[in-house]
């Protein structure tokens, strides 16, 4: 199981959703977020924050490339992919555990 996390643009949203949704993924958490990057010679006080999306989405191992491939053909231009190893999920309505549980 992956936790896959993406950083991109408002403007792509609906097009990384709908390729996910391509893809059969459909379970996403998506939040307004703010980005500031370092500029050289600028004290990070003096950057203004830039908005940003993030959509984070679990995944069995065998849907980890399709996530992956999805948030990338749904044409981000700039942005982050993030991805770490999941050592378990819990449905808290149904007790699943593990892969059943995303």
């Amino acid at each position: 199981m992956r936790m896959v996390q993406a950083i991109v643009t408002p403007e792509r949203l609906d097009a990384v959703t709908s390729r996910l949704a391509e893809a059969e993924i459909y379970r996403m958490t998506v939040s307004e977020v703010h980005g500031v990057s370092a500029v050289e010679g600028l004290a990070l006080s003096e950057v203004s924050p830039e908005p940003m999306v993030r959509i984070e989405v679990g995944v069995n191992d065998s849907f980890f490339e399709a996530a992956v491939r999805a948030i990338e053909e749904g044409g981000v231009d700039r942005g982050r992919i993030f991805s770490w190893e999941l050592h378990d999920v819990i449905r808290i309505r149904t007790g699943e555990t593990g892969p059943d549980a995303i």
